[in-house]
């Protein structure tokens, strides 16, 4: 069969080389691609929001299955638009997908089927949000209710911060029509999980949790970025723990939509944070921090390698509403994965592209082998030539049999890489290591 793959980073790269290696798969495109994915597929230049030129593209080359990567397309009614054409496309509605692309619908949605999450009020009229923030006790949260790259969150350590935050984003439109309406909620403590799920509407397979790094520098410093590494398994998250998050966050969320009219088909990622259980307390209590609509990006970079079963068998599964047959059959196989990203020099803020990357030799299994895998985010190819084009470079991914040996793999490989001012934190998945030694 042919498959199309719609984004041009790190998760598509890890999708295009998952979908490569399936025996039913004879040919890979991706739309745009970069210049690691051209080694596993071959790229198409076509904007991943160009709705239109994808569905030509799909239609005139036979495609049998499009998998939407990145969020905006799906927001838009990417899927919707393959559907209505009788494409395959792993992705939900546009409706669906609004479980991301505005958080106040998510945050809406979640108090209406007791779907555990934050305090919360909803604003599009800045002197009444002000007034909310004046009279809050503790510490807050400000998010832009549309789409901001990732980048439409404020932790406030006080009402001064919350109030500054307010206006960045409803005065002087930091993040333009996405900040015209915002959530304000209360600031929860604990550990940080994400849980990715696929899902065909009713049945949901969740994948093993991962967990994001989401600041810039070590030590969970500096400003927040598209993220800077992650790692799968998460302590905090054991099977107990992971099958309550099915049933109470993401079936209930599935069950929710379909009860609304919504059949939700796609990936379900739940943003969690995860508090301190009280004595003789399971689960610990858990919050839903934010809905995603698709695989999480560098999170997928750390899951993807561990499945064990074919992406294609799961993708028609999902999208033929038979994904009840793989119920008894784990999704991902048994080990752990450490994704750490490079990024170019003044990333998050600007950076240069056109610089040359120097990569160190790995196995012939492009892009890995079965203890390594560089998966490009930001690449093009300058007369054979990678260069950076983007803020996140690579994402370096080992992969063991335990979290310490993955991370000890990740690190090793990115001694080879060089390219002038890159940067990356040496800190992924520490504490996870500090917390359980042997890695498991």
């Amino acid at each position: 069969m042919k498959v199309l793959v719609i984004g041009g980073g790190g998760r598509e790269h890890a999708l295009a080389w998952a979908l490569s290696r399936s025996d039913r798969v004879r040919r890979v495109f991706c739309a745009p691609g970069n210049a690691g994915i051209a080694a596993v597929a071959e790229c198409v230049p076509v904007a991943a929001e160009d709705g239109a030129g994808l569905l030509r593209f799909a239609a005139g080359n036979g495609v049998d299955l499009t998998v939407v990567g990145p969020e905006a397309p799906l927001v838009a009614g990417m899927a919707d638009r393959f559907a209505a054409a009788g494409l395959a496309v792993l992705g939900p509605c546009g409706a669906g997908a609004a479980i991301e692309g505005s958080k106040a619908f998510a945050k809406l949605f979640m108090q209406r089927h007791g779907i555990p999450t934050a305090r919360a009020e909803v604003f599009d009229d800045f002197a009444a949000a002000r007034s909310h923030v004046r009279a809050a006790r503790g510490p807050l949260v400000v998010k832009a209710d549309g789409l901001a790259a990732g980048k439409g969150v404020v932790v406030a350590d006080d009402a001064v911060a919350a109030l500054e935050a307010l206006e960045g984003m409803m005065v002087r439109g930091a993040y333009g029509g996405a900040g015209a309406r915002v959530v304000v909620e209360e600031r929860l403590d604990g550990e940080e999980a994400s849980v990715m799920a696929l899902t065909d509407g009713v049945t949901v397979l969740p994948l093993p949790a991962a967990q994001d790094h989401k600041r810039v520098f070590d030590g969970d410093r500096g400003p927040n970025t598209g993220g800077m590494g992650a790692y799968t398994p998460v302590p905090a998250v054991d099977a107990a723990l992971l099958d309550w998050v099915r049933e109470h966050v993401l079936q209930r969320t599935v069950d929710g939509l379909r009860e609304e009219g919504i059949l939700y088909r796609g990936v379900l990622y739940a943003g969690l944070m995860i508090g301190r259980p009280a004595p003789g307390r399971h689960p610990p209590p858990v919050h839903v921090l934010e809905f995603n609509c698709r695989f999480g990006d560098p999170e997928a970079q750390a899951v993807v390698p561990l499945l064990g079963l074919d992406l294609v068998d799961i993708a028609e599964a999902v999208v033929t509403g038979t994904l009840s047959r793989l119920r008894d059959r784990p999704l991902a196989r048994p080990g752990a994965a450490c994704c750490v990203v490079v990024a170019a020099a003044g990333y998050p803020g600007p950076y240069r592209s056109g610089v040359p990357v120097e990569l160190p030799e790995v196995p012939p299994d492009a892009p890995g082998s079965g203890d390594v895998c560089i998966f490009h985010a930001g690449t093009r190819l300058d007369g054979g030539r990678v260069v950076t084009a983007g803020g996140r470079v690579l994402g370096v991914t080992g992969i063991a049999a335990d979290l310490a040996g993955a991370v000890r793999r990740a690190y090793e490989v990115i001694a080879g890489v060089r390219f002038n001012g890159m940067h990356y934190r040496r800190d992924i998945a520490a504490r996870a290591l500090q917390e359980r030694p042997d890695g498991r």
